[in-house]
């Protein structure tokens, strides 16, 4: 259980030394953390440098918050189930709850059937990403703010001791 927490203290460590304005850092952790949100596995970290590249927020921030973002992974089917309810219910008109989910077992050569993974991305797909962008950004807002305040907090700290973090 240390090495949990280790694990955990470990990025904000590295948030605390970086040489930007507060605004900045929080800016690149909280895009970071919004990507880590949405589902698209294998290009999270590069779509954090993307969006932390266009907005001139800090690109190592944005990394500091995708990787952050991975101590939801145990909490996963619940989230994704709650981006895809949200998803659903943006797209339906009239606004309603999806039915319930029916699992499918699919063989590996079914799964990579092109049009098994088109039906699967227009009926799954599309309201989990639509669900995960809607619920990403409440989170991304709250993420900007923590983030600030706690380097804002960790800068006075510096001040008052009159040295850099961690002396």
């Amino acid at each position: 259980m240390n090495s949990f927490w280790n694990g955990l203290a470990r990025p904000w460590h590295r948030l605390r030394g970086l040489k930007a304005s507060p605004k900045n850092i929080a800016l690149g952790f909280a895009l970071g953390f919004f990507v880590g949100w949405i589902p698209l596995v294998g290009i999270k970290t590069a779509l954090a440098l993307i969006l932390a590249w266009v907005t001139r927020s800090h690109k190592i921030a944005a990394v500091i918050g995708v990787t952050l973002h991975d101590l939801f992974l145990p909490f996963a089917p619940f989230v994704l189930r709650i981006e895809y309810v949200v998803g659903s219910w943006l797209l339906s008109h009239p606004h309603r709850f999806p039915q319930k989910i029916h699992h499918e077992h699919m063989s590996l050569g079914e799964f990579l059937d092109w049009t098994r993974f088109l039906e699967w991305l227009f009926t799954v797909g599309k309201p989990l990403l639509l669900g995960a962008v809607a619920t990403g950004i409440p989170v991304g807002i709250a993420a900007y703010f923590l983030c600030l305040g706690l380097v804002v907090h960790w800068r006075k700290q510096t001040d008052q001791r009159g040295g850099p973090p961690g002396d």
